[in-house]
Protein backbone atom coordinates (compact mmCIF):
# COMPACT_ATOMS: atom_id res chain seq x y z
CA UNK A 1 0.00 0.00 0.00
CA UNK A 2 2.69 2.58 0.48
CA UNK A 3 4.44 1.52 -2.45
CA UNK A 4 1.57 2.48 -4.14
CA UNK A 5 0.70 5.67 -2.44
CA UNK A 6 4.44 6.86 -3.23
CA UNK A 7 3.85 5.71 -7.00
CA UNK A 8 0.47 7.74 -7.05
CA UNK A 9 1.96 10.90 -5.62
CA UNK A 10 4.81 11.25 -7.97
CA UNK A 11 3.21 10.16 -11.10
CA UNK A 12 3.02 13.59 -13.52
CA UNK A 13 -0.72 15.26 -14.49
CA UNK A 14 -2.04 13.62 -16.74
CA UNK A 15 -4.91 16.44 -16.54
CA UNK A 16 -2.44 19.34 -16.88
CA UNK A 17 -3.38 21.02 -20.42
CA UNK A 18 -0.50 21.98 -23.22
CA UNK A 19 -1.98 25.94 -23.13
CA UNK A 20 -1.17 25.62 -18.92
CA UNK A 21 2.28 24.41 -19.81
CA UNK A 22 3.14 26.78 -22.61
CA UNK A 23 1.81 29.53 -20.65
CA UNK A 24 4.82 29.03 -17.88
CA UNK A 25 7.26 28.20 -20.38
CA UNK A 26 6.63 31.09 -22.21
CA UNK A 27 8.88 34.59 -21.50
CA UNK A 28 7.16 37.65 -19.73
CA UNK A 29 7.95 40.14 -22.46
CA UNK A 30 5.68 38.22 -24.97
CA UNK A 31 2.63 38.18 -22.52
CA UNK A 32 -0.63 40.34 -22.99
CA UNK A 33 -0.53 42.40 -20.27
CA UNK A 34 3.23 43.18 -20.34
CA UNK A 35 3.00 44.32 -23.50
CA UNK A 36 -0.45 46.53 -23.25
CA UNK A 37 1.60 48.01 -20.20
CA UNK A 38 4.45 48.76 -22.37
CA UNK A 39 3.21 50.06 -24.90
CA UNK A 40 1.15 52.51 -22.19
CA UNK A 41 4.62 53.65 -20.41
CA UNK A 42 6.20 53.98 -24.07
CA UNK A 43 3.50 56.53 -25.06
CA UNK A 44 4.02 58.40 -21.66
CA UNK A 45 7.88 58.30 -22.28
CA UNK A 46 7.55 59.43 -25.91
CA UNK A 47 5.06 62.36 -25.10
CA UNK A 48 7.34 63.61 -22.26
CA UNK A 49 10.59 63.18 -24.96
CA UNK A 50 8.77 64.78 -27.54
CA UNK A 51 7.25 67.55 -24.82
CA UNK A 52 11.00 68.41 -23.88
CA UNK A 53 12.31 68.35 -27.57
CA UNK A 54 9.80 70.70 -28.82
CA UNK A 55 10.40 73.24 -25.64
CA UNK A 56 14.38 72.85 -26.23
CA UNK A 57 13.36 74.62 -29.20
CA UNK A 58 11.98 77.73 -27.93
CA UNK A 59 13.94 77.66 -24.26
CA UNK A 60 17.40 78.50 -23.19
CA UNK A 61 18.15 76.17 -19.67
CA UNK A 62 20.70 76.24 -17.79
CA UNK A 63 21.13 74.34 -13.73
CA UNK A 64 24.27 76.65 -13.38
CA UNK A 65 22.10 79.40 -11.44
CA UNK A 66 21.57 80.50 -7.98
CA UNK A 67 19.78 82.98 -5.67
CA UNK A 68 20.95 85.68 -4.55
CA UNK A 69 20.14 88.42 -2.90
CA UNK A 70 21.53 91.76 -0.60
CA UNK A 71 22.83 90.73 2.65
CA UNK A 72 22.42 93.58 5.32
CA UNK A 73 25.27 93.33 8.33
CA UNK A 74 23.62 94.81 11.51
CA UNK A 75 26.05 96.25 13.88
CA UNK A 76 25.42 99.21 16.87
CA UNK A 77 26.66 101.86 16.47
CA UNK A 78 27.19 102.76 19.98
CA UNK A 79 29.48 100.64 22.40
CA UNK A 80 28.27 99.05 24.93
CA UNK A 81 27.47 96.02 26.94
CA UNK A 82 24.02 94.47 25.73
CA UNK A 83 21.30 93.86 27.89
CA UNK A 84 19.04 91.85 25.38
CA UNK A 85 18.64 89.63 22.57
CA UNK A 86 15.49 89.39 21.41
CA UNK A 87 16.05 87.36 18.53
CA UNK A 88 17.05 83.88 17.32
CA UNK A 89 19.09 82.83 14.25
CA UNK A 90 16.71 82.04 11.33
CA UNK A 91 13.61 84.11 12.74
CA UNK A 92 11.78 85.94 10.24
CA UNK A 93 11.56 89.43 11.47
CA UNK A 94 9.95 92.89 9.94
CA UNK A 95 11.77 96.37 9.45
CA UNK A 96 11.81 97.91 12.86
CA UNK A 97 11.75 94.97 14.86
CA UNK A 98 14.03 95.26 17.95
CA UNK A 99 16.93 93.13 17.65
CA UNK A 100 19.47 93.74 20.44
CA UNK A 101 19.48 96.30 23.33
CA UNK A 102 22.85 97.63 24.66
CA UNK A 103 22.99 99.20 28.18
CA UNK A 104 21.65 102.96 28.12
CA UNK A 105 22.07 104.30 31.50
CA UNK A 106 25.44 106.06 30.60
CA UNK A 107 24.08 107.07 27.47
CA UNK A 108 20.79 108.70 29.91
CA UNK A 109 23.03 109.99 31.86
CA UNK A 110 24.87 112.19 28.87
CA UNK A 111 21.41 113.03 27.63
CA UNK A 112 20.55 115.11 30.83
CA UNK A 113 24.30 116.73 31.06
CA UNK A 114 23.80 118.24 27.81
CA UNK A 115 20.03 119.21 28.52
CA UNK A 116 21.22 121.07 31.51
CA UNK A 117 24.14 122.59 29.51
CA UNK A 118 21.69 123.68 26.85
CA UNK A 119 19.23 125.28 29.65
CA UNK A 120 22.36 126.88 31.25
CA UNK A 121 23.48 128.45 27.59
CA UNK A 122 19.69 129.30 26.69
CA UNK A 123 19.74 131.12 30.14
CA UNK A 124 23.02 132.87 29.11
CA UNK A 125 22.02 133.73 25.54
CA UNK A 126 18.71 135.59 26.72
CA UNK A 127 21.20 137.69 29.50
CA UNK A 128 23.59 138.45 26.70
CA UNK A 129 20.47 139.42 24.58
CA UNK A 130 18.98 141.85 27.46
CA UNK A 131 22.85 143.02 27.36
CA UNK A 132 22.87 144.03 24.03
CA UNK A 133 19.22 145.69 23.71
CA UNK A 134 20.59 147.59 27.18
CA UNK A 135 23.77 148.78 25.11
CA UNK A 136 21.23 149.79 22.29
CA UNK A 137 19.29 151.98 24.33
CA UNK A 138 22.44 153.46 26.09
CA UNK A 139 23.60 154.39 22.63
CA UNK A 140 20.07 156.28 21.62
CA UNK A 141 20.13 157.48 24.68
CA UNK A 142 24.05 158.86 24.36
CA UNK A 143 23.17 160.28 20.63
CA UNK A 144 20.30 162.00 22.27
CA UNK A 145 21.86 163.45 24.46
CA UNK A 146 24.78 164.57 21.48
CA UNK A 147 21.87 166.00 19.42
CA UNK A 148 20.87 168.16 22.40
CA UNK A 149 24.24 169.12 23.68
CA UNK A 150 25.19 169.82 20.06
CA UNK A 151 21.29 172.22 20.23
CA UNK A 152 22.58 173.80 23.39
CA UNK A 153 25.58 174.80 21.59
CA UNK A 154 24.46 176.76 18.70
CA UNK A 155 22.32 178.45 21.14
CA UNK A 156 25.05 179.27 23.18
CA UNK A 157 26.83 180.40 20.11
CA UNK A 158 23.72 182.73 19.03
CA UNK A 159 23.93 184.54 22.62
CA UNK A 160 27.45 184.80 22.72
CA UNK A 161 27.78 186.67 19.09
CA UNK A 162 24.81 188.53 20.38
CA UNK A 163 26.53 189.81 23.60
CA UNK A 164 30.37 190.20 21.54
CA UNK A 165 28.28 192.79 19.08
CA UNK A 166 26.60 194.47 22.08
CA UNK A 167 29.91 194.76 23.79
CA UNK A 168 31.55 196.20 20.55
CA UNK A 169 28.51 198.54 20.14
CA UNK A 170 29.50 199.62 23.72
CA UNK A 171 32.68 200.41 22.88
CA UNK A 172 31.79 202.79 20.66
CA UNK A 173 29.35 204.34 22.64
CA UNK A 174 31.63 204.29 25.56
CA UNK A 175 34.36 206.41 23.07
CA UNK A 176 32.04 208.87 22.57
CA UNK A 177 30.50 209.24 26.17
CA UNK A 178 27.00 208.16 25.35
CA UNK A 179 26.50 205.24 28.01
CA UNK A 180 28.06 205.79 31.17
CA UNK A 181 30.59 203.35 32.86
CA UNK A 182 28.34 201.13 34.64
CA UNK A 183 26.54 200.10 31.84
CA UNK A 184 29.71 199.61 29.97
CA UNK A 185 30.88 197.42 32.47
CA UNK A 186 27.49 194.93 32.20
CA UNK A 187 27.94 194.93 28.58
CA UNK A 188 31.61 193.49 28.90
CA UNK A 189 30.43 191.39 31.92
CA UNK A 190 27.82 189.80 29.42
CA UNK A 191 29.68 189.40 26.36
CA UNK A 192 32.05 187.10 28.71
CA UNK A 193 29.34 185.27 30.37
CA UNK A 194 28.32 184.50 26.94
CA UNK A 195 31.35 183.60 25.44
CA UNK A 196 32.33 181.30 28.20
CA UNK A 197 28.78 179.37 28.33
CA UNK A 198 29.87 179.09 24.52
CA UNK A 199 32.90 177.22 25.04
CA UNK A 200 31.62 175.50 28.04
CA UNK A 201 28.34 174.00 25.52
CA UNK A 202 31.11 173.23 22.84
CA UNK A 203 33.17 171.13 25.24
CA UNK A 204 29.67 169.09 26.47
CA UNK A 205 29.43 168.58 22.93
CA UNK A 206 33.06 166.70 22.95
CA UNK A 207 31.30 165.46 25.89
CA UNK A 208 28.64 164.01 24.41
CA UNK A 209 30.11 162.55 21.53
CA UNK A 210 32.40 160.13 23.41
CA UNK A 211 29.46 159.22 25.46
CA UNK A 212 28.15 158.04 22.14
CA UNK A 213 31.03 156.70 20.51
CA UNK A 214 31.56 154.76 23.93
CA UNK A 215 28.11 153.37 23.89
CA UNK A 216 28.56 152.27 19.79
CA UNK A 217 31.75 150.80 21.42
CA UNK A 218 29.75 148.71 23.73
CA UNK A 219 26.99 147.79 21.47
CA UNK A 220 29.84 145.82 19.66
CA UNK A 221 30.58 144.28 22.13
CA UNK A 222 27.52 143.03 23.18
CA UNK A 223 27.05 141.88 19.44
CA UNK A 224 30.19 140.65 19.55
CA UNK A 225 28.68 138.24 22.67
CA UNK A 226 25.21 138.17 21.06
CA UNK A 227 27.12 135.97 18.30
CA UNK A 228 29.17 133.50 20.70
CA UNK A 229 26.32 133.01 22.98
CA UNK A 230 24.32 132.06 19.55
CA UNK A 231 27.09 129.91 18.87
CA UNK A 232 27.23 128.27 22.39
CA UNK A 233 23.73 127.84 22.35
CA UNK A 234 23.52 125.80 18.85
CA UNK A 235 26.23 124.01 20.11
CA UNK A 236 24.73 123.07 23.33
CA UNK A 237 21.55 121.99 21.41
CA UNK A 238 23.98 119.90 18.63
CA UNK A 239 25.58 118.23 21.94
CA UNK A 240 21.75 117.20 23.03
CA UNK A 241 20.80 116.34 19.68
CA UNK A 242 23.96 113.93 19.61
CA UNK A 243 23.31 112.37 23.07
CA UNK A 244 19.73 111.66 22.50
CA UNK A 245 20.98 109.89 18.83
CA UNK A 246 23.27 107.71 20.90
CA UNK A 247 20.75 106.96 23.39
CA UNK A 248 17.92 105.68 20.80
CA UNK A 249 21.25 104.09 19.07
CA UNK A 250 21.85 101.73 22.00
CA UNK A 251 18.53 99.82 20.58
CA UNK A 252 19.24 98.16 17.37
CA UNK A 253 15.84 97.92 14.86
CA UNK A 254 15.90 95.52 11.75
CA UNK A 255 16.64 97.91 8.80
CA UNK A 256 14.43 95.27 6.79
CA UNK A 257 12.23 92.83 6.72
CA UNK A 258 14.26 89.49 6.28
CA UNK A 259 15.45 86.58 8.43
CA UNK A 260 18.04 86.67 10.97
CA UNK A 261 21.53 84.62 10.12
CA UNK A 262 24.57 84.70 11.41
CA UNK A 263 23.87 85.90 15.06
CA UNK A 264 26.88 86.72 16.91
CA UNK A 265 26.06 88.17 20.16
CA UNK A 266 24.55 87.35 23.44
CA UNK A 267 23.35 89.38 26.72
CA UNK A 268 26.27 90.35 28.56
CA UNK A 269 28.57 90.72 25.59
CA UNK A 270 30.48 93.69 25.02
CA UNK A 271 30.10 95.26 21.44
CA UNK A 272 32.32 97.84 19.91
CA UNK A 273 31.10 100.64 17.43
CA UNK A 274 30.80 98.73 13.46
CA UNK A 275 31.03 95.38 15.25
CA UNK A 276 28.90 92.88 13.13
CA UNK A 277 26.91 90.93 15.19
CA UNK A 278 23.93 89.46 12.58
CA UNK A 279 23.32 89.93 9.49
CA UNK A 280 19.29 90.15 7.38
CA UNK A 281 18.58 88.22 4.50
CA UNK A 282 15.98 90.13 2.75
CA UNK A 283 13.03 88.54 1.56
CA UNK A 284 14.04 90.28 -2.24
CA UNK A 285 15.68 87.59 -4.10
CA UNK A 286 16.38 86.84 -7.53
CA UNK A 287 18.11 84.70 -9.79
CA UNK A 288 21.24 85.29 -11.28
CA UNK A 289 21.81 82.33 -14.60
CA UNK A 290 25.50 81.47 -15.88
CA UNK A 291 24.50 80.90 -19.34
CA UNK A 292 26.99 79.50 -21.73
CA UNK A 293 28.01 82.79 -24.04
CA UNK A 294 26.70 80.52 -27.01
CA UNK A 295 23.41 80.57 -25.29
CA UNK A 296 23.26 84.09 -25.24
CA UNK A 297 22.62 84.99 -29.00
CA UNK A 298 18.84 84.63 -28.37
CA UNK A 299 18.33 86.01 -24.88
CA UNK A 300 17.07 89.75 -24.24
CA UNK A 301 15.97 91.62 -21.70
CA UNK A 302 12.44 91.17 -20.49
CA UNK A 303 11.76 87.85 -21.91
CA UNK A 304 9.76 85.51 -19.48
CA UNK A 305 11.50 82.67 -17.83
CA UNK A 306 10.01 79.86 -15.57
CA UNK A 307 12.13 79.23 -12.56
CA UNK A 308 12.11 76.14 -10.43
CA UNK A 309 13.83 75.87 -6.65
CA UNK A 310 15.50 73.03 -5.50
CA UNK A 311 14.06 73.70 -2.24
CA UNK A 312 10.44 74.26 -3.30
CA UNK A 313 9.64 71.07 -5.09
CA UNK A 314 6.48 71.17 -7.17
CA UNK A 315 5.88 74.27 -8.04
CA UNK A 316 7.17 76.52 -11.24
CA UNK A 317 7.76 80.53 -10.68
CA UNK A 318 7.35 83.75 -13.15
CA UNK A 319 10.23 86.18 -13.58
CA UNK A 320 11.67 87.98 -16.27
CA UNK A 321 15.05 88.65 -17.78
CA UNK A 322 16.25 91.84 -16.10
CA UNK A 323 19.20 92.45 -17.37
CA UNK A 324 22.74 90.60 -19.04
CA UNK A 325 25.95 91.28 -17.82
CA UNK A 326 28.84 92.81 -20.08
CA UNK A 327 31.17 90.32 -20.05
CA UNK A 328 32.05 87.05 -18.64
CA UNK A 329 32.42 86.15 -15.25
CA UNK A 330 35.59 85.18 -15.65
CA UNK A 331 36.81 88.36 -16.39
CA UNK A 332 35.49 90.07 -13.36
CA UNK A 333 37.16 87.16 -11.16
CA UNK A 334 40.05 88.09 -8.42
CA UNK A 335 42.78 86.28 -11.09
CA UNK A 336 41.09 87.01 -14.38
CA UNK A 337 42.36 84.57 -17.14
CA UNK A 338 45.76 85.67 -19.45
CA UNK A 339 45.25 84.14 -22.75
CA UNK A 340 48.23 85.81 -24.40
CA UNK A 341 50.52 83.43 -22.60
CA UNK A 342 51.25 79.68 -23.18
CA UNK A 343 49.11 77.63 -25.72
CA UNK A 344 45.82 78.66 -25.63
CA UNK A 345 42.59 76.37 -25.88
CA UNK A 346 38.91 77.99 -26.42
CA UNK A 347 36.84 77.32 -23.47
CA UNK A 348 33.23 78.24 -23.78
CA UNK A 349 32.11 81.23 -21.26
CA UNK A 350 29.41 81.68 -18.67
CA UNK A 351 27.82 84.99 -18.57
CA UNK A 352 25.60 85.73 -15.68
CA UNK A 353 22.58 86.75 -16.50
CA UNK A 354 20.00 88.44 -13.47
CA UNK A 355 16.37 87.19 -13.53
CA UNK A 356 13.54 89.00 -11.12
CA UNK A 357 10.44 86.88 -9.78
CA UNK A 358 6.96 88.00 -11.02
CA UNK A 359 5.38 87.16 -8.09
CA UNK A 360 5.74 87.00 -4.45
CA UNK A 361 7.60 83.77 -2.98
CA UNK A 362 5.88 81.96 -0.66
CA UNK A 363 6.14 83.55 2.80
CA UNK A 364 6.80 79.79 4.77
CA UNK A 365 9.90 79.37 2.16
CA UNK A 366 13.71 79.22 3.12
CA UNK A 367 15.01 81.01 -0.11
CA UNK A 368 18.87 82.58 0.47
CA UNK A 369 21.64 83.56 -1.35
CA UNK A 370 23.53 80.29 -2.55
CA UNK A 371 20.56 78.10 -3.22
CA UNK A 372 20.39 76.59 -6.71
CA UNK A 373 17.60 77.45 -9.11
CA UNK A 374 17.02 76.16 -12.48
CA UNK A 375 15.55 78.91 -15.14
CA UNK A 376 14.04 78.17 -18.23
CA UNK A 377 13.65 81.61 -20.83
CA UNK A 378 11.74 81.38 -23.69
CA UNK A 379 13.75 82.84 -26.47
CA UNK A 380 11.40 81.58 -29.41
CA UNK A 381 7.09 81.85 -29.78
CA UNK A 382 7.38 78.08 -31.34
CA UNK A 383 5.14 75.76 -29.45
CA UNK A 384 3.50 72.79 -31.05
CA UNK A 385 -0.17 71.94 -29.08
CA UNK A 386 -0.12 69.17 -26.77
CA UNK A 387 -2.75 66.93 -28.15
CA UNK A 388 -0.46 66.62 -31.25
CA UNK A 389 2.49 65.84 -28.69
CA UNK A 390 0.10 63.05 -27.52
CA UNK A 391 -1.36 61.78 -30.80
CA UNK A 392 2.65 61.54 -32.53
CA UNK A 393 3.53 60.02 -29.26
CA UNK A 394 0.47 57.58 -29.37
CA UNK A 395 0.97 56.44 -32.77
CA UNK A 396 4.15 55.72 -32.72
CA UNK A 397 3.43 53.77 -29.76
CA UNK A 398 0.82 52.02 -31.57
CA UNK A 399 3.42 51.33 -34.46
CA UNK A 400 6.29 49.55 -31.79
CA UNK A 401 2.95 47.93 -30.16
CA UNK A 402 2.26 46.50 -33.29
CA UNK A 403 5.60 44.67 -34.22
CA UNK A 404 6.22 43.57 -30.80
CA UNK A 405 2.77 41.98 -30.86
CA UNK A 406 4.12 40.85 -34.09
CA UNK A 407 7.04 39.50 -32.67
CA UNK A 408 5.73 38.01 -29.38
CA UNK A 409 2.57 36.24 -31.94
CA UNK A 410 4.94 33.58 -32.75
CA UNK A 411 3.70 31.85 -29.26
CA UNK A 412 1.08 29.96 -30.06
CA UNK A 413 -1.08 31.39 -27.03
CA UNK A 414 -1.73 34.57 -29.47
CA UNK A 415 -2.56 32.51 -32.22
CA UNK A 416 1.30 32.71 -34.37
CA UNK A 417 1.78 30.16 -36.69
Amino acid sequence: MDDERKTATTAPDASASPEKKSNEKQSIWKRRPVIFIGVAVLALVLYFGLREVVLSFAHETTDNAFIEGDLVSVAPRVAGQVTAVPVFDNQLVRSNDLLAEVDSASFAIAVAQKRAAAASQDANVKTVFAVDELMRKKVATAEAGARKAKADAEVAEATANRARDDFHRMEELRKQNTVSSQEFDAAKAANQTAQAAWASARENVLVEDSKVDEARAQLVAAEAEVGLANSQWEEAQTNVASAELDFSHTKIFAPCDGRVTRKAVEPGNYVQVGQPVMSIVPREVWVVANFKETQLRNIRTNQPVQITVDSITGRTFSGHVQSIQAGSGAAFSLLPPENAVGNYVKVVQRVPVKILFDEPLPADAVLGPGMSAVPSVRVSDFSVPNFALALAAGLIALVCGFFWWRAAGRNPVLGAK
